[in-house]
This record gives structure tokens, C-alpha cells and sequence, in this order.
């Protein structure tokens, strides 16, 4: 399908539609790439390792996370 007849078919949508159209499309080119997000993660897991070493949080069992995660969707 040409662009053209993409945007004639666009057009023809309601104006809801044509709005949900164009946010998907305008974060379509703000996405990050797979090495932005990989070199995200490991400077957010390095933060956090940081942040356990010095004692500034403490570490919470997946067991206590689970707990609190139910109760909260009670």
C-alpha cells in the first residue's frame, strides 16, 4: 500500500481514531533501540547495586514483594 492511499484512508477515519492513530505514530519515533534499553537496565542495575552497598536501602525478599503486590489487589 502507497502512502497516499494510506493517508486517504487516515483521513476517512473519525477524529478519536485519527488521534490514536497519530499518538501511536509519533511514539513509534521516540522508541529506543534494543542497546538504548540494554545500556538503560545496566546503568539503572548498577545504581541500584550502588545503592545496596553503601546502605542506602535494604534488600526485600521476592517473597515479601508478592506479599504486599496480593494485598494491594485486594
Amino acid at each position: 500500500m502507497k502512502l497516499t492511499e494510506i493517508e486517504r484512508e487516515a483521513l476517512h477515519l473519525s477524529e478519536e481514531e485519527r488521534a490514536a492513530l497519530a499518538q501511536k505514530l509519533l511514539l513509534s519515533l521516540d522508541s529506543p533501540s534494543e542497546s538504548e534499553i540494554s545500556e538503560d537496565w545496566l546503568t539503572e542495575a548498577s545504581r541500584r547495586a550502588r545503592e545496596l552497598d553503601e546502605g542506602l536501602v535494604q534488600p526485600v525478599s521476592s517473597e515479601e514483594v508478592r506479599r504486599k503486590a496480593l494485598s494491594l489487589l485486594r
